[in-house]
């Protein structure tokens, strides 16, 4: 079976929860500031490649995270979860330790190839975020740094192949 033939009937249009997962994005918004530009420049790429999003900014708070992630995995709307921030390694960066074990199969290539780009990009800070991606819920969930260049990156990772990956996690 070739590419072409083996990405058929792939989705077209799909709707994107997007989380940022920040304490000060969330502090900022709730003094009346979006300053999420990662989130911004998540939902922007998507509305460029024809889908859909919601965008919601969450504290470093593991119980609203998770909360959201069910919400979303939950949601026979929602086709895909993106989050942005929280993949360090610092005290407040939960993220990943919230939604991995949520995950009820992962994708380590993503996160292996996030770092790979990163490193050839901008050294070795690259291997400073856990950067991962799985499926719940037959729903593929990405984890992103918060650093808007490395949104980017991901972004170009991500889009090509999004209805690709969501028509095999639907399977």
């Amino acid at each position: 079976m070739s590419g072409i033939e083996h990405k058929k009937d792939v989705p077209q249009h799909l709707r994107v929860a997007v989380l940022t997962i920040s304490d000060s994005r969330a502090a900022a918004m709730h003094e009346g500031r979006d300053e999420d530009v990662s989130g911004k420049l998540i939902e922007r790429r998507l509305q460029e490649a024809g889908h859909s999003s919601i965008r919601l900014i969450l504290p470093d708070e593991t119980e609203e995270i998770r909360a959201a992630i069910e919400r979303f995995s939950s949601d026979p709307e929602t086709d895909v979860i993106i989050t942005t921030g929280g993949t360090g390694i610092t005290r407040r960066d939960v993220t990943i330790e919230t939604i991995a074990p949520l995950l009820e199969k992962e994708l380590p290539g993503f996160g292996e190839l996030l770092r790979r780009i990163g490193y050839e990009k901008v050294g070795g800070p690259a291997i400073l975020t856990r950067a991962t991606a799985g499926v719940i819920r037959r729903k593929p969930v990405f984890c992103l740094p918060g650093a808007p260049n490395a949104v980017e990156v991901a972004m170009d990772l991500i889009l090509p192949e999004l209805g690709h990956i969501v028509k095999h996690a639907r399977e």
